[in-house]
């Protein structure tokens, strides 16, 4: 059965940290979850995988207008919705297993009916106590497999 993996990044603010590059290597696709902060950092990311990226609320100018609010991926056969503060989300799209955000530079997991709700946490500067993190995801038709990575900076 094919699987994929996904790398899962937000909140970076403008900064690409080699830590984070390099957690994310080897990644199929790369999921930005908003709060870009620069088009350098999605030139950056794409030099590992294609980039898929949604637009947060500090993500201003031309470049990020091309960023939709929300978008939706399939991957391995899984449905995904991106969105960069959950809080706006009005219901999860029909067939999505999981749904992606961030905003709250605060790394979590948890599932609710059916649905896997992951947010990577911040890659960019720290805020607060918070830790730098990044995300994982092993995908395919029958099983997803996140996981939070924390990075030593």
């Amino acid at each position: 059965m094919p699987s994929s993996r996904i790398g899962v990044i937000s909140d970076t603010h403008g900064l690409v940290r080699p830590e984070a590059l390099e957690a994310l290597r080897g990644s199929d696709l790369i999921i930005h979850a908003g709060d870009v902060g620069a088009p350098e950092v999605l030139e950056r990311l794409s030099s590992l995988a294609t980039v898929a990226a949604v637009r947060g609320n500090v993500d201003g100018g031309a470049w990020a207008d091309e960023l939709p609010e929300e978008r939706t991926v399939d991957v391995a056969g899984v449905r995904i919705h991106v969105i960069h503060n959950l809080r706006a989300l009005d219901a999860v799209p029909d067939g999505c297993r999981l749904v992606i955000s961030g905003h709250s530079h605060k790394p979590s997991m948890q599932r609710c009916d059916g649905v896997t709700y992951l947010n990577p946490g911040s890659a960019g500067p720290r805020r607060f106590t918070l830790p730098v993190a990044v995300a994982t995801i092993r995908v395919n038709p029958r099983s997803l497999r996140p996981k939070l990575l924390e990075l030593a900076v």
